[in-house]
């Protein structure tokens, strides 16, 4: 049987995982390839806002490097908001893996 202190804390915690989810999800962040000649930029770890791409890495000739470096930075973007994701959710759960928060 959980006790009074036990089942508050419980409540605290369920609480400010909530707040950090709504966070995360408005959470930008941003991923880089071919030393920043494209940039990807997304929000919330799964819904990408926005690509830069620099003009002169743009070669109609090498369409395929291209493709590379900006799949590579929306990669890079989407590992750097699961990374923080990560951090802020462990900061809370003291880095016990609870399904279905992530």
């Amino acid at each position: 049987m959980m006790n009074r202190n036990m089942l508050k804390q419980a409540q605290d915690m369920q609480r400010r995982l909530a707040q950090v989810q709504e966070e995360l999800a408005q959470a930008l962040s941003e991923g880089t390839a071919g030393g920043g000649v494209v940039k990807a930029v997304v929000q919330g770890g799964n819904r990408l806002e926005s690509i830069e791409i620099a003009p002169d890495v743009v070669d109609p000739e090498d369409v395929e490097m291209l493709q590379d470096l900006v799949l590579a930075a929306v990669n890079d973007a989407l590992d750097s908001a699961a990374k923080e994701a990560a951090e802020k959710m462990g900061k809370i759960t003291g880095g016990l893996n609870i399904p279905g928060l992530m």
